[in-house]
């Protein structure tokens, strides 16, 4: 077994903020003799709530900031709700989180058809990137896709 030992000496910048008189941050730091004082700040506003947050129950305290564009609805915001009964530390937290954003995808496609837009999957998937940069990937996406769509045009042609 072999001893690989670095010379640290030789690595451009290293312990380059070892010696206080040589400190990086010090053209652009303002000392001001306050930064002992930092948990005694003034809180912002906290955000008006006019929607529905969904929050961990390990965190009490609603955040002074939150996302508010898409409120949990349907049966996405149904696993949602359950996700959030859950300790965060817990499968039964991210997994059901997972299946709903998976669900908001198809519940997101089906309300576009129900307005009359017509979503261009191949576009908003990432598929011209996807080939371009992974096309092994996308021959193995389509093949699987082709086999499940195969293996279910069988299984309900044969019930006829």
């Amino acid at each position: 077994m072999k001893n690989f030992s670095i010379d640290y000496t030789q690595i451009p910048g290293w312990g380059m903020d070892a010696d206080p008189e040589n400190e990086p941050t010090y053209p652009m730091k303002n000392y001001t003799g306050d930064d002992h004082n930092r948990i005694n700040y003034e809180r912002s506003q906290p955000q008006q709530v006019n929607v529905e947050i969904l929050m961990s129950n390990e965190r009490p305290v609603m955040p002074v900031v939150f996302g508010n564009s898409v409120p949990p609805s349907n049966l996405s915001g149904m696993i949602r709700r359950y996700a959030f009964k859950h300790s965060e530390d817990r499968y039964r937290h991210w997994l059901p989180l997972i299946l709903a954003d998976r669900i908001n995808v198809a519940e997101g496609i089906v309300e576009d058809l129900r307005k009359g837009h017509i979503p261009n999957m191949f576009a908003e998937g990432g598929w011209k990137m996807e080939l371009k940069h992974n096309a092994k990937g996308v021959a193995v996406k389509v093949a699987t896709y082709a086999v499940i769509g195969f293996v279910l045009f069988a299984a309900f042609r044969k019930k006829k």
